[in-house]
């Protein structure tokens, strides 16, 4: 059943990229990033399978996402065709079986990465556009919040038919949410300032436009020049 949920989930999330047709985008600066991240982030994806693992004993395995920078570095749809081929690329060289290979693609990918999607578009709704914003609230405590909401939505589904005490597996998600974040915060730091091309949910315009000039003030008691009566044309037959 949680397979089938989500292969719908994938399947609508890579639909809906795709009918966005982000490829476009890669005929500028993104072409590097995009390049980049097809050949670390199945590192690490694969992480779990190169370290010692504790599945066997029940527990959960150490876990690297990315999905978030990707997502401030691609734009929502560019990373969930990134993500896809990541997962392709894991498929096809790690060891996982089906089922937990569609979890990572999901709860690993595609998941952090529309909650970046949402969370980006709620701070540039509600707060003022400032550097200090993007890198702190969205680059680093928004990937750590978007890492550890899609770890808890993953618990709670695979705790309903068994599995790890969810008390335990949330501490873990938690604090594993914050090696993404670090990781996040640092490269979106690095870019802002010598890559700003590469990130495509950066804007100068937005984020570095200067603040509007103050209003010139009044002197008490001064009132303020009436304003001139607009000239009036007189017709030409008076």
């Amino acid at each position: 059943m949680l397979s089938d949920l989500e292969t719908a989930l994938a399947l609508l999330t890579l639909a809906t990229a795709l009918w966005l047709r982000p490829w476009r985008m890669l005929g500028g600066p993104l072409l590097t990033p995009f390049l980049a991240g097809l050949v670390f982030l199945p590192w690490f994806w694969m992480l779990p399978q190169m370290l010692p693992s504790s599945l066997v004993a029940g527990g959960i395995s150490v876990q690297l996402s990315g999905a978030c920078l990707m997502t401030m570095l691609l734009g929502w749809p560019l990373a969930v065709l990134l993500l896809s081929a990541v997962a392709g690329v894991v498929w096809v060289v790690g060891a996982l079986p089906f089922e937990a290979w569609l979890s990572q693609w999901v709860w690993i990918g595609l998941v952090p990465a529309t909650l970046a999607l949402g969370l980006g578009a709620l701070l540039r709704r509600w707060l003022p556009d400032q550097v200090f914003i993007y890198i702190l609230g969205r680059g680093f405590l928004g990937t750590a919040v978007c890492i550890f909401l899609s770890g808890v939505m993953y618990e709670l589904l695979y705790h309903l038919v068994g599995g790890v005490a969810v008390e335990q597996a949330l501490v873990a998600r938690w604090l594993m949410a914050w090696g993404d974040a670090f990781l996040t915060g640092l490269f979106t730091a690095i870019f802002v300032a010598f890559k700003p091309e590469w990130l495509a949910t950066w804007s100068d315009d937005r984020y570095l436009a200067p603040p509007p000039p103050p209003a010139a003030p009044v002197a008490p008691g001064a009132t303020h020049p009436a304003t001139p009566p607009s000239a009036i044309t007189p017709p030409d037959d008076i």
